[in-house]
């Protein structure tokens, strides 16, 4: 059985793991976009993120205990380590903005927070239909992931781009490119979730 009884531990488990990412990718936007109250917002998204690495160990746990699992052990470890990866970088972001005390972050870090937010909103409608077993779902968001993950590398070159062209601090020019690049690599991290779900669909269809 691909999916049943107590099997559906996991399934709820991950999509613990993904609505917390929506979460904490939703609480950086606001955090770029406003600019204010750094440190508290940045603290708060440091909260998602340890409540993620409690639900990453949950999955760690649960696997230890389970025999038979419903899709391969290697697949579930896989992607609760990829989840976490994911909210890892967001709160990077996040620390690092409010560290620098970066108030005005720029066209292109605001457009690359949006891009995680909505990454973030496909990845929790890829691991919804994993557990439905919608496998056709499965790929057309995932699909979506990996064209939002070629924007963000177009984004980030724009944005570099601009930051040499415009700043002249190099202090200022460090701080900025090592965000945008966290950032996009947040985006990284996100098409990873996808094709392991895409892997688990040709292995389970």
């Amino acid at each position: 059985m691909f999916l049943s009884g107590k099997d559906q531990k996991f399934f709820k488990l991950f999509e613990d793991a993904a609505y917390n990412i929506r979460e904490s990718a939703r609480a950086l936007r606001e955090l770029v976009l406003h600019g204010d109250d750094l440190e508290r917002r940045a603290q708060e998204i440091k909260v998602l993120e340890e409540k993620g690495d409690g639900i990453t160990h949950e999955i760690i746990h649960t696997l230890n205990r389970t025999f038979v699992t419903p899709i391969d052990r290697e697949d579930i470890h896989q992607m609760a380590v990829i989840m976490d990866d994911i909210i890892d970088g967001i709160e990077a972001v996040s620390a690092r903005i409010s560290l620098y005390n970066v108030q005005s972050a720029g066209k292109a870090t605001e457009e690359l927070a949006e891009l995680i937010v909505v990454s973030t909103d496909e990845v929790v409608e890829i691991i919804k239909n994993l557990k439905a077993r919608s496998f056709k779902q499965v790929r057309t968001h995932a699909v979506e992931v990996n064209r939002l993950e070629n924007e963000a590398d177009r984004t980030l070159r724009e944005g570099l781009v601009e930051l040499f062209a415009n700043e002249t601090a190099p202090l200022e020019i460090i701080k900025r490119k090592e965000i945008m690049e966290l950032m996009e690599a947040t985006t990284d991290r996100c098409e990873d979730v996808a094709n392991l779900a895409e892997g688990v669909v040709m292995k389970n269809a």
